[in-house]
């Protein structure tokens, strides 16, 4: 057993020394302390010793397992010392190095006139409402003065989902909600998506923007409207920046005008902007409707009420000397770069 002893302390020194992983390592391990390994074998044969001789082979075999297990120990810390320095090595940081610069980015120009024509009315004492994109038929034509039948319906080309479902065409949808679940004074502006069934060109899109906005209170005036949207014309376009409002009609508003803003390009001389009137349309507003109110639960007779509604992709084109609506959409860099 001496002997047996002394070669499996000698092969461990020579298989130790060629051992360059830890899989390997962990096989050196198994062979030599395993249950099935060489000195597991050594102390099942240490009965066979005889008692005079058994003292001396046991503290030899305890000396030669102490060696192998202080070698294991000693190449695992080497093998992971090692590791790590390749690790290290490989994940080397060269300071000297030029660094990436981030890629700043910005916000699309229609939500950039969003943000600012949100910050005017804020700024007026406006409060911003918002409401579904896909609604009911009642709110979206009903409750404003356009019932099943009524020829304004046929010009807004709808997206219908069923019946009485739709994706909005207007943001006024939102105003009738508005005035359902709030008492007067109510002042809001109602920024968003609208949809209609239109076909793609440099002036149209089957999804743009709007911003509507709406007073009521007691008291409240067509000159209230007028002051206001003195008010947004100027800090949209310019201090310099005139108004006037031409009669129109819509259903839910009574009386209901067209409103121009002086050219911002010749400052009303005429130019190709302007087409030589020196005057740009650029929203719709009125008097709400008596009708509006009573159906929202608002008392026509002591409160009263104006709205008006903004094309935002038309206000970004004026702002950015925009020719065609599509590029809005289309998500190249080269024209998002610009703003």
């Amino acid at each position: 057993m001496k002997e047996q002893l002394k070669k499996i302390s000698e092969d461990f020194a020579v298989q130790i020394a060629e051992v360059n992983d830890l899989t390997a390592l962990d096989a050196l391990r198994v062979a030599f302390l395993g249950k099935k390994g060489m000195m597991t074998a050594v102390m099942k044969g240490m009965g066979q010793v005889s008692p005079e001789e058994r003292p001396v082979m046991g503290q030899m075999a305890n000396e030669v397992r102490g060696k192998i297990e202080a070698g294991l120990t000693s190449k695992l810390e080497e093998l992971k010392k090692a590791e790590m320095e390749a690790k290290l090595k490989a994940d080397t940081l060269d300071v000297t190095m030029p660094g990436k610069v981030p890629v700043k980015g910005s916000f699309h120009p229609l939500q950039q006139v969003i943000e600012e024509m949100e910050n005017v009315f804020i700024g007026m004492g406006y409060e911003i409402a918002d409401g579904p994109e896909v609604e009911y038929d009642y709110y979206n034509f009903e409750a404003l003065n356009l019932p099943e039948g009524h020829p304004a319906r046929d010009t807004q080309d709808t997206f219908y989902i069923s019946d009485k479902v739709l994706l909005r065409t207007q943001t006024s949808c939102v105003q009738i909600r508005v005035m359902e679940n709030k008492k007067p004074p109510i002042k809001i502006i109602c920024p968003g998506k609208v949809y209609r069934s239109d076909n793609m060109d440099a002036t149209h899109s089957p999804i743009f923007h709007q911003l509507e906005g709406l007073v009521v209170d007691k008291g409240v005036t067509m000159g209230d409207l007028k002051g206001t949207l003195e008010v947004y014309a100027k800090a949209m376009f310019g201090p310099e920046t005139k108004i006037r409002l031409r009669p129109h009609h819509f259903p839910f508003t009574e009386p209901s005008a067209e409103v121009d803003v002086s050219c911002w390009n010749c400052g009303g001389e005429g130019c190709r902007v302007c087409k030589g009137e020196g005057w740009v349309e650029v929203l719709g507003c009125g008097m709400v409707h008596p009708d509006v109110l009573s159906r929202c639960g608002i008392d026509p007779k002591e409160y009263s009420g104006f709205a008006f509604g903004i094309g935002i992709e038309r206000t970004a084109m004026a702002r950015f000397g925009v020719t065609d609506l599509r590029q809005f959409f289309e998500n190249d860099k080269r024209f998002l770069d610009q703003f």
